[in-house]
C-alpha cells in the first residue's frame, strides 16, 4: 500500500465537505469502497474512487422526470 494513493477517513471527509460519518456510511453501502490498512485496520479509501465521486457530487446527472400518471375514467 503505498500512502500517496488512499486517504483516511478524515482527509476524505474534508475533501467531500461532509461528516467523518457520512463517509462511513457512504462505505458501508457501497458508495466507496472501503479498504483497511494490514497493521492498525484504519478504513482507507482510494484517492481515484474519492475524486471520482466527488465529480459525481459536483455535477449529477439530471433526474429524467417522474412517468405522469393517467387518470381512466372507471
Amino acid at each position: 500500500m503505498k500512502g500517496d494513493d488512499f486517504l483516511l477517513v478524515k482527509e476524505v471527509a474534508a475533501r467531500l465537505r461532509v461528516a467523518p460519518n457520512t463517509v462511513r456510511a457512504w462505505a458501508a453501502s457501497g458508495k466507496l469502497t472501503e479498504y483497511r490498512h494490514p497493521v492498525n485496520n484504519y478504513r482507507l479509501f482510494k484517492r481515484g474512487d474519492v475524486e471520482a465521486l466527488l465529480r459525481k457530487i459536483e455535477d449529477p446527472t439530471p433526474m429524467a422526470p417522474p412517468p405522469k400518471r393517467v387518470n381512466r375514467p372507471q
